[in-house]
């Protein structure tokens, strides 16, 4: 929840529970758990909602050192506190307000992070992960491979998922270990390498902008524009006038 303070009241599976929330507060409802009654006592400026796929809690996709089981002990809990799991939601908000062309990149990355921190925090004692030797990069052969498949498909549809399989690991073992070894995660990497290759792109008089943000895979042209701005201070069409002066 981003905002004002107001007292929020919910009635999940019959009980009630009255929680002030401020900037930073957390509901967490797992999947079955009826909700009805909400109350505000204020107005809130912003609730960011996220669903998270129970898909993303088997050991398959986030490695060896989860318990598979872990979904089983999460409960509700009502108007929480925690920093990180916060940190999580406002940068997939940021995302949401300022699109970048990896955004499902992000969107996917931190969606491991949700559920790896849920289950270490937010499950009973007996579930959990085994924490990996902590810093460990991709070794120089599957970055080089995960690097040239990036490279050769920055105008298609890369997703963690793919990457991942590259690289021959987990989808979460996968954003840690490549952002050890090059000190970007996935998303900040494919962003810049999809704003290096847009320039190229630029110098096309032919190519339509349009056309160069959604191959690049913008929502539109209006957001591929915000993010060259940001990155270069100018846009696209400036760009390409001075480039082709």
């Amino acid at each position: 929840m981003r905002g004002s303070r107001s007292v929020v009241t919910r009635r999940l599976d019959g009980a009630i529970d009255s929680t002030i929330s401020e900037r930073g507060t957390i509901w967490f409802r797992p999947a079955g758990v009826k909700q009805g009654l909400i109350n505000m006592s204020e107005p809130v400026p912003a609730i960011l909602h996220l669903y998270l796929p129970t898909g993303l809690f088997l050991s398959h996709d986030l490695g060896e050192g989860f318990d598979a089981t872990a979904i089983d002990s999460l409960r509700h809990k009502g108007g929480f506190r925690d920093p990180l799991l916060a940190e999580i939601a406002f940068a997939i908000m940021l995302e949401l307000e300022h699109e970048t062309s990896a955004g499902r990149l992000l969107a996917e990355t931190l969606a491991f992070s949700l559920v790896a921190r849920l289950i270490q925090n937010h499950t009973a004692p007996r579930s959990g992960l085994v924490t990996p030797a902590a810093g460990e990069g991709l070794d120089r052969r599957r970055l080089a491979r995960v690097l040239d498949y990036i490279e050769a498909n920055l105008e298609g549809d890369l997703t963690v998922v793919r990457l991942a399989s590259v690289a021959c690991l987990s989808e979460f073992y996968f954003a840690r270990a490549f952002k050890a070894a090059i000190g970007k995660s996935p998303h900040r990497h494919v962003s810049a390498r999809r704003l290096e290759r847009a320039k190229d792109l630029l110098c096309d008089a032919d190519r339509a902008l349009v056309d160069i943000a959604l191959g690049l895979r913008f929502s539109c042209q209006a957001n591929f524009t915000r993010a060259f701005r940001r990155a270069t201070g100018q846009t696209p069409a400036q760009y390409r006038r001075n480039r082709l002066a």
